[in-house]
């Protein structure tokens, strides 16, 4: 899509000989920043997890099950301690505890592998629902944000976000619980030491919840500098060649490093963080150690308790640090993983549009006569704080023929065929198709209908096949085979070495501007549209190939609605009607010759292309 002028560019003459795209202010790369603030609360995580609740749990209870078997070794140590202080004999005590461990590793390792992978088909689950999102968004919308950014919430977003719905919350809380049985066996055991563990207990608690909260904040900061890094990279990589012939590595290098920094300092922030958390958790609990060491012993001393249940005391509260440990990590992958369910989230507050009515887009509709557009009126601006590009323009092309837009650049000649596809609403007046109004269409059904051929004629990543029925998926090998014939392309797939099947590279890097024109062409024949939009078709060919294409476009015009945007006159002066735009307003329209005679700007562009009688 273009990028609008300012008012006064709307109204500045390029060259008539030279290619220039019409040039239509956009509004900035911004970001919603009532989204951006947009609270995420963690029941938000059912949403993503129900659909597995129920292998979830079956994972979350073998891991439960296994954190039971675990608290239940310390007494069974402290059994054993005592029974040979009794000097009474072990019996199986020793074959018990060897059971328990081996019980609980496996019962530990299978559960976690369970939640890993369901975390694996929640992620599958949302990245289908976000790519769906992604895909219906509106053509405004996609505009105004930063591509790259939205790359990083379908991958690295996402990826935060199966850890946290799948073992995070869980995990944390097989962690409370086992935290709440170490603490009843610690009571069994000797409720002085239970006191000295619970005041560290407490303490810990008012520690996660001070940093826990700054964890989040930091980590939401961190992904969205991985995204603002991400939107540099894709337009470094968008214009690679462009960037390379004009000397600027250095200069990208710097903003992307810039950005790289600004990512890894925000890392290091969560980190910082992170690992202040895991200290001020473990320190309470290494000063009970101690505590409860000093303690136990004064109490064994004074025969208040048994050494056996002393050490008992103590391997329990080493087997607490497990699960506080658990419990920390979870706490804090679950703010990581909330700031992920919130970037995520963002993109279900953009605009999207309803392509739920309507024919199927590889068809043309129920009729097969050739569309009629009118424009009564219509006024047009990107954002209500800048200049209109649109200022009451209106035209009518009827039934079949062909009708071209001329003039300056900025003069919104590109912008008329968003406005026909659907891609912005009109500010004002009436767009019609078929007598219909633009906004009444449902869009799958207007678009079924039209062929479009952009400016830059993209073609995509994958075969020259694939890239010619992406509109009609349906289409024949003779159907192919006709518009390749069409569009000139014969030699072209004869020179490939797998023909149609041979693979045109990121953006068709190994095509060249005109082959890519060509099959963007092609791709708009196939669908046998009943209005054909063509913006600079034959911009980039040569004088043999435009003239073929030329042909082409009056052929077509013979059986459908044919509308051009041309720069050089010379492909539109066998036109039905030539539509002049001048600063959002039309300002003459009729044949070539009648234009000659009667609009002094049609006349200057026609003259400065040597198109004019007397030359």
């Amino acid at each position: 899509m273009t990028t609008p002028p300012s008012s006064t560019d709307a109204t500045t003459s390029e060259p008539a000989g030279t290619e220039q795209p019409d040039v239509e202010v956009m509004p900035p790369d911004t970001v919603d920043a009532e989204a951006k603030e947009r609270p995420v609360r963690i029941s938000r995580l059912w949403f993503y997890a129900r659909s597995h609740l129920r292998i979830l749990l079956i994972g979350g209870t073998l891991t439960f099950f296994g954190g039971i078997v675990g608290l239940v070794q310390p007494v069974i140590a402290m059994s054993i301690i005592e029974t040979l202080g009794d000097g009474d004999p072990l019996g199986n005590l020793l074959w018990i505890l060897g059971g328990a461990v081996l019980v609980g590793a496996v019962l530990e390792a299978f559960g976690p592998y369970l939640m890993q992978r369901t975390g694996q088909n929640i992620i599958l689950t949302v990245r289908r629902r976000l790519v769906s999102q992604l895909v219906h968004l509106t053509v405004p919308e996609v505009d105004r944000l930063k591509s790259g950014d939205l790359v990083s919430r379908l991958t690295s977003d996402t990826n935060l976000l199966r850890t946290v719905a799948s073992t995070t919350v869980i995990g944390g809380l097989t962690a409370i619980f086992m935290l709440l049985g170490g603490l009843a066996v610690m009571a069994w055991i000797d409720l002085v030491l239970f006191a000295v563990t619970l005041s560290m207990a407490a303490v810990v608690t008012l520690v996660m919840l001070v940093v826990m909260p700054r964890i989040g904040a930091a980590t939401r900061e961190s992904q969205t500098a991985l995204g603002d890094m991400g939107g540099i990279l894709e337009r470094l990589l968008g214009a690679f060649r462009t960037v390379k012939a004009s000397g600027a590595e250095g200069r990208e290098m710097a903003s992307l490093d810039k950005a790289a920094v600004e990512a890894r300092d925000k890392g290091v922030t969560v980190a910082v963080w992170e690992a202040l958390a895991g200290v001020l958790a473990f320190l309470p609990v290494n000063i009970a150690f101690l505590v409860v060491l000093g303690l136990g012993g004064a109490r064994v001393a004074d025969g208040a308790m048994t050494i056996g249940s002393l050490i008992g005391f103590l391997l329990m509260l080493f087997y607490l640090m497990g699960p506080i440990g658990s419990l920390v990590q979870a706490l804090s992958q679950l703010q990581t993983g909330l700031a992920a369910v919130a970037r995520v989230e963002q993109v279900d507050h953009l605009d999207a549009e309803d392509l739920s009515d309507g024919a199927p887009t590889s068809a043309a509709g129920s009729s097969t006569e050739a569309a009629r557009v009118e424009f009564d009126g219509v006024e047009f601006r990107y954002e209500a704080d800048l200049a209109p590009v649109h200022r009451g323009v209106s035209f009518t092309a009827t039934g079949t023929g062909l009708t071209a837009l001329v003039g300056p650049s900025g003069a919104g000649k590109t912008t008329i065929f968003s406005l026909i596809e659907g891609f912005y609403p009109a500010t004002a007046g009436t767009v019609r198709v078929d007598g219909r109004d633009i906004g009444d269409w449902p869009l799958r059904e207007l678009r079924s209908m039209i062929g479009y051929v952009e400016q830059d004629a993209p073609v995509l990543h994958g075969t020259l096949r694939e890239n010619l029925i992406m509109a009609a998926p349906e289409a024949t090998d003779d159907d192919v085979a006709r518009v390749v014939a069409q569009a000139r392309l014969t030699d072209l797939v004869g020179r490939l070495p797998d023909g149609l099947d041979s693979a045109v590279g990121a953006r068709g890097v190994t095509l060249s501007g005109g082959e890519r024109q060509r099959v963007a062409i092609a791709r708009a024949l196939l669908r046998r549209p009943r209005l054909l939009l063509l913006d600079e078709a034959t911009s980039q060919l040569d004088a043999a190939n435009e003239a073929a294409l030329r042909q082409v476009m009056l052929e077509a015009a013979g059986r459908t609605n044919v509308i051009v945007v041309a720069h050089r006159l010379s492909t539109v002066t066998s036109a039905d009607q030539i539509v002049v735009l001048d600063a959002g307003r039309v300002r003459a329209i009729g044949t070539h010759a009648d234009l000659l005679r009667t609009d002094d700007l049609y006349r200057d562009l026609a003259t400065e292309q040597l198109l004019t009688a007397e030359s």
